[in-house]
């Protein structure tokens, strides 16, 4: 899995469902075409990830088929989730400068 491109946006959370900041992050990634994943279209990894304090976590993640918008059914893997979460956690406060 190999990250493209990305955007990050600090969300609001009227309800207070999560405490602390919240963070959308809408990433491009690749993937090997022997991958079950893989899709001509592309794909597209939305995480929300949660900043409070020093507890920093992903609360929730969806791959998306970039073409069609469709939520796929597939979760990512131990190792893939540790790449996102090393991601978000490296690249969240950009989403400060645009709020």
């Amino acid at each position: 899995m190999e990250f493209t491109e990305y955007t990050v946006e600090k969300i609001r959370d009227a309800f207070g469902i999560v405490q602390g900041e919240r963070y959308e992050f809408m990433i491009e990634f690749e993937v090997d075409e022997e991958d079950e994943l893989y899709t001509p279209q592309g794909l597209l990894l939305r995480v929300i990830y949660s900043v409070d304090g020093d507890n920093r976590r992903i609360v929730k993640h969806e791959i998306i088929e970039r073409g069609s918008q469709k939520v796929l059914d597939f979760d990512l893997e131990d190792d893939e989730l540790a790449e996102t979460e090393t991601f978000c956690a490296e690249h969240y406060t950009e989403g400060e400068i645009l709020s």
